[in-house]
Protein backbone atom coordinates (compact mmCIF):
# COMPACT_ATOMS: atom_id res chain seq x y z
CA UNK A 1 0.00 0.00 0.00
CA UNK A 2 3.44 2.48 0.87
CA UNK A 3 4.67 1.57 -2.12
CA UNK A 4 1.12 2.41 -4.32
CA UNK A 5 0.78 5.38 -2.27
CA UNK A 6 4.51 6.59 -3.14
CA UNK A 7 3.66 5.83 -7.28
CA UNK A 8 0.71 8.03 -7.28
CA UNK A 9 1.80 10.71 -5.17
CA UNK A 10 1.05 13.24 -7.80
CA UNK A 11 -2.07 12.54 -7.45
CA UNK A 12 -2.17 12.58 -3.98
CA UNK A 13 -0.59 16.18 -4.01
CA UNK A 14 -3.00 17.21 -6.69
CA UNK A 15 -6.44 16.01 -4.65
CA UNK A 16 -5.10 17.87 -1.71
CA UNK A 17 -4.82 21.06 -4.07
CA UNK A 18 -8.39 20.71 -5.10
CA UNK A 19 -9.62 20.09 -2.01
CA UNK A 20 -7.80 23.07 -0.61
CA UNK A 21 -9.04 25.58 -3.64
CA UNK A 22 -11.96 23.69 -4.52
CA UNK A 23 -13.82 24.60 -0.72
CA UNK A 24 -15.09 27.79 -1.27
CA UNK A 25 -14.51 28.13 -5.44
CA UNK A 26 -17.59 29.57 -6.04
CA UNK A 27 -18.08 31.92 -2.76
CA UNK A 28 -17.20 35.63 -2.68
CA UNK A 29 -15.28 35.57 0.28
CA UNK A 30 -13.04 32.89 -0.63
CA UNK A 31 -10.51 30.86 1.66
CA UNK A 32 -11.75 34.12 4.02
CA UNK A 33 -14.67 31.61 5.62
CA UNK A 34 -11.54 29.28 6.93
CA UNK A 35 -11.75 32.91 9.20
CA UNK A 36 -15.12 33.61 9.07
CA UNK A 37 -16.67 30.35 9.84
CA UNK A 38 -14.60 29.76 13.37
CA UNK A 39 -14.98 33.31 14.24
CA UNK A 40 -18.44 33.42 14.22
CA UNK A 41 -18.87 30.22 15.78
CA UNK A 42 -16.66 31.89 18.73
CA UNK A 43 -18.86 35.28 18.67
CA UNK A 44 -21.77 33.42 19.48
CA UNK A 45 -20.64 31.04 22.33
CA UNK A 46 -18.86 34.04 23.70
CA UNK A 47 -21.81 35.73 24.09
CA UNK A 48 -24.28 32.61 25.46
CA UNK A 49 -21.62 30.50 27.20
CA UNK A 50 -20.70 32.75 30.17
CA UNK A 51 -24.08 33.30 31.42
CA UNK A 52 -24.94 30.07 31.57
CA UNK A 53 -21.47 29.15 33.01
CA UNK A 54 -20.47 30.52 36.61
CA UNK A 55 -17.07 31.11 37.17
CA UNK A 56 -15.99 30.94 33.02
CA UNK A 57 -12.38 31.03 32.40
CA UNK A 58 -10.14 33.88 32.22
CA UNK A 59 -9.83 35.15 29.04
CA UNK A 60 -13.00 33.00 27.78
CA UNK A 61 -12.58 34.36 24.25
CA UNK A 62 -8.98 32.73 23.78
CA UNK A 63 -10.17 29.76 25.50
CA UNK A 64 -12.75 29.26 23.28
CA UNK A 65 -10.66 29.96 19.81
CA UNK A 66 -8.35 27.52 20.93
CA UNK A 67 -11.03 24.93 21.64
CA UNK A 68 -13.26 25.87 18.15
CA UNK A 69 -10.34 26.28 15.61
CA UNK A 70 -8.80 22.76 16.26
CA UNK A 71 -12.27 20.82 16.73
CA UNK A 72 -13.36 22.26 13.15
CA UNK A 73 -10.31 20.58 11.63
CA UNK A 74 -11.13 17.72 13.13
CA UNK A 75 -14.74 17.48 12.10
CA UNK A 76 -13.59 18.79 8.89
CA UNK A 77 -10.90 15.57 8.10
CA UNK A 78 -14.20 13.22 9.71
CA UNK A 79 -16.83 14.70 7.36
CA UNK A 80 -14.51 14.57 4.25
CA UNK A 81 -12.81 11.08 4.73
CA UNK A 82 -16.38 9.95 5.30
CA UNK A 83 -17.97 11.07 2.21
CA UNK A 84 -14.23 11.28 -0.06
CA UNK A 85 -15.31 8.07 -1.75
CA UNK A 86 -19.56 8.64 -2.64
CA UNK A 87 -18.44 12.17 -3.50
CA UNK A 88 -15.66 10.66 -6.38
CA UNK A 89 -17.58 7.78 -7.41
CA UNK A 90 -17.05 8.79 -11.04
CA UNK A 91 -13.44 8.29 -10.89
CA UNK A 92 -13.83 5.18 -8.96
CA UNK A 93 -15.77 3.78 -11.69
CA UNK A 94 -13.23 4.53 -14.50
CA UNK A 95 -9.84 4.75 -13.07
CA UNK A 96 -7.65 2.76 -11.08
CA UNK A 97 -5.75 4.20 -7.89
CA UNK A 98 -5.27 3.32 -4.58
CA UNK A 99 -9.01 4.40 -3.32
CA UNK A 100 -6.80 4.96 0.17
CA UNK A 101 -5.79 8.15 -1.44
CA UNK A 102 -8.84 10.17 -1.22
CA UNK A 103 -9.09 9.82 2.87
CA UNK A 104 -5.57 10.68 2.57
CA UNK A 105 -5.99 13.96 0.65
CA UNK A 106 -8.87 15.22 3.07
CA UNK A 107 -6.51 14.78 6.62
CA UNK A 108 -3.50 16.79 4.51
CA UNK A 109 -5.90 19.52 3.37
CA UNK A 110 -7.37 19.71 6.54
CA UNK A 111 -4.27 19.77 8.26
CA UNK A 112 -2.62 22.80 5.69
CA UNK A 113 -6.27 24.51 6.36
CA UNK A 114 -5.75 24.08 9.97
CA UNK A 115 -2.52 25.73 10.22
CA UNK A 116 -3.76 28.71 8.05
CA UNK A 117 -6.59 29.18 10.62
CA UNK A 118 -3.65 28.85 13.49
CA UNK A 119 -3.56 32.66 12.34
CA UNK A 120 -6.51 33.29 14.34
CA UNK A 121 -5.32 31.36 17.21
CA UNK A 122 -2.29 33.34 17.49
CA UNK A 123 -4.37 36.58 16.29
CA UNK A 124 -6.32 36.45 19.49
CA UNK A 125 -3.49 35.38 22.21
CA UNK A 126 -2.07 38.94 21.20
CA UNK A 127 -4.95 41.01 21.07
CA UNK A 128 -5.97 39.62 24.58
CA UNK A 129 -2.21 40.18 25.81
CA UNK A 130 -1.33 36.49 26.52
CA UNK A 131 1.15 36.56 23.89
CA UNK A 132 3.04 33.43 22.35
CA UNK A 133 6.20 31.59 23.23
CA UNK A 134 8.11 28.67 21.38
CA UNK A 135 6.05 26.27 23.03
CA UNK A 136 4.35 26.82 19.27
CA UNK A 137 6.83 24.22 18.18
CA UNK A 138 4.45 21.78 19.49
CA UNK A 139 1.06 22.59 17.79
CA UNK A 140 2.49 20.55 14.61
CA UNK A 141 2.90 17.08 16.63
CA UNK A 142 -0.58 17.73 18.40
CA UNK A 143 -2.41 18.64 15.02
CA UNK A 144 -0.91 15.56 13.42
CA UNK A 145 -2.13 13.65 16.34
CA UNK A 146 -5.54 15.03 15.97
CA UNK A 147 -5.53 14.55 12.26
CA UNK A 148 -4.58 11.15 12.68
CA UNK A 149 -7.44 10.04 15.06
CA UNK A 150 -9.83 11.87 12.76
CA UNK A 151 -8.40 10.23 9.78
CA UNK A 152 -9.17 6.83 11.01
CA UNK A 153 -12.39 7.41 12.20
CA UNK A 154 -13.14 9.20 8.42
CA UNK A 155 -11.55 5.91 6.98
CA UNK A 156 -13.61 3.25 8.58
CA UNK A 157 -16.79 5.86 8.12
CA UNK A 158 -16.07 6.23 4.47
CA UNK A 159 -15.77 2.68 3.88
CA UNK A 160 -18.97 2.14 5.13
CA UNK A 161 -20.47 5.34 3.61
CA UNK A 162 -20.09 3.56 0.54
CA UNK A 163 -22.55 1.02 1.03
CA UNK A 164 -24.75 2.41 3.74
CA UNK A 165 -25.10 6.13 2.30
CA UNK A 166 -27.10 6.89 5.49
CA UNK A 167 -23.81 6.60 7.59
CA UNK A 168 -22.65 10.79 6.71
CA UNK A 169 -25.81 11.95 8.36
CA UNK A 170 -25.19 9.42 11.39
CA UNK A 171 -21.45 11.25 11.63
CA UNK A 172 -22.94 14.16 11.38
CA UNK A 173 -24.82 13.93 14.67
CA UNK A 174 -22.41 11.76 16.48
CA UNK A 175 -19.88 14.86 15.91
CA UNK A 176 -22.58 17.42 16.69
CA UNK A 177 -22.80 15.30 20.37
CA UNK A 178 -19.47 14.78 20.71
CA UNK A 179 -18.66 18.13 20.42
CA UNK A 180 -19.56 18.32 24.38
CA UNK A 181 -18.15 15.30 25.23
CA UNK A 182 -14.86 17.40 25.39
CA UNK A 183 -14.01 20.57 27.18
CA UNK A 184 -14.08 22.43 24.13
CA UNK A 185 -16.43 25.67 25.07
CA UNK A 186 -16.42 24.78 28.65
CA UNK A 187 -13.86 23.56 31.43
CA UNK A 188 -13.38 20.88 32.68
CA UNK A 189 -13.24 22.78 36.72
CA UNK A 190 -17.01 23.23 36.32
CA UNK A 191 -17.72 19.65 37.28
CA UNK A 192 -16.65 18.28 40.77
CA UNK A 193 -13.25 16.56 40.65
CA UNK A 194 -13.81 12.19 40.40
CA UNK A 195 -17.45 12.47 39.33
CA UNK A 196 -18.71 10.22 36.67
CA UNK A 197 -18.65 13.13 34.62
CA UNK A 198 -15.34 14.11 35.00
CA UNK A 199 -14.05 10.55 34.90
CA UNK A 200 -15.64 10.46 31.18
CA UNK A 201 -14.70 13.24 29.65
CA UNK A 202 -10.98 12.77 31.00
CA UNK A 203 -11.13 9.04 28.76
CA UNK A 204 -12.28 11.07 25.75
CA UNK A 205 -8.82 11.51 23.15
CA UNK A 206 -10.19 14.81 22.36
CA UNK A 207 -9.54 16.02 26.11
CA UNK A 208 -6.06 15.60 26.04
CA UNK A 209 -5.51 17.01 22.62
CA UNK A 210 -7.84 20.42 23.50
CA UNK A 211 -5.34 20.77 27.12
CA UNK A 212 -2.11 20.20 24.92
CA UNK A 213 -3.71 23.27 22.47
CA UNK A 214 -4.58 25.31 25.45
CA UNK A 215 -0.73 24.38 26.97
CA UNK A 216 0.80 25.71 23.95
CA UNK A 217 -1.18 28.85 23.26
CA UNK A 218 -2.46 29.82 26.98
CA UNK A 219 -0.53 28.51 29.08
CA UNK A 220 3.06 28.56 27.26
CA UNK A 221 4.20 25.39 28.82
CA UNK A 222 4.88 21.91 27.33
CA UNK A 223 2.15 19.70 26.84
CA UNK A 224 1.35 16.25 28.11
CA UNK A 225 3.67 14.86 25.73
CA UNK A 226 2.77 11.16 27.31
CA UNK A 227 -1.01 11.41 26.83
CA UNK A 228 -0.51 13.21 23.48
CA UNK A 229 1.43 9.84 22.84
CA UNK A 230 -1.18 7.48 24.13
CA UNK A 231 -3.65 9.31 21.94
CA UNK A 232 -1.10 9.44 18.80
CA UNK A 233 -0.48 5.70 19.81
CA UNK A 234 -4.20 4.80 20.01
CA UNK A 235 -5.11 6.94 16.72
CA UNK A 236 -2.34 4.50 15.01
CA UNK A 237 -3.00 1.56 15.91
CA UNK A 238 -7.06 2.59 14.95
CA UNK A 239 -5.74 3.72 11.64
CA UNK A 240 -4.25 0.12 10.89
CA UNK A 241 -7.25 -1.26 11.70
CA UNK A 242 -8.83 1.44 9.21
CA UNK A 243 -6.84 0.67 6.90
CA UNK A 244 -7.13 -3.54 7.14
CA UNK A 245 -11.17 -2.27 7.26
CA UNK A 246 -10.81 -0.29 4.21
CA UNK A 247 -9.17 -2.90 2.12
CA UNK A 248 -11.33 -5.00 3.05
CA UNK A 249 -14.53 -3.54 1.35
CA UNK A 250 -12.95 -1.34 -1.36
CA UNK A 251 -13.40 -3.98 -3.92
CA UNK A 252 -17.12 -3.41 -3.90
CA UNK A 253 -16.67 0.57 -4.16
CA UNK A 254 -17.59 1.08 -8.05
CA UNK A 255 -20.50 -1.35 -8.16
CA UNK A 256 -22.23 0.36 -5.47
CA UNK A 257 -22.85 3.61 -7.69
Amino acid sequence: MLREIYDYRELLKTNVKKDIRGRYKASVLGVLWSFINPLLQVLVYAIVFPYLMKGAADHYVVYLVTGIIPWTFFQTVVNQSTTCIKSNSGIIKKVYFPRIILPLSAFFSGLINFFISCVIIVFFCLIFGMGISWHLVFVPLIAVTEGLFGLALGTIFGAIDAYIQDTEYIVNFILMMAMYGAPIIYEKSIFPEGSRISAMIELNPMTHIMDGYRDVFMNHQIPNLRAIGIVFLGSFILFLIAVAIFNRLQKGFAEQF
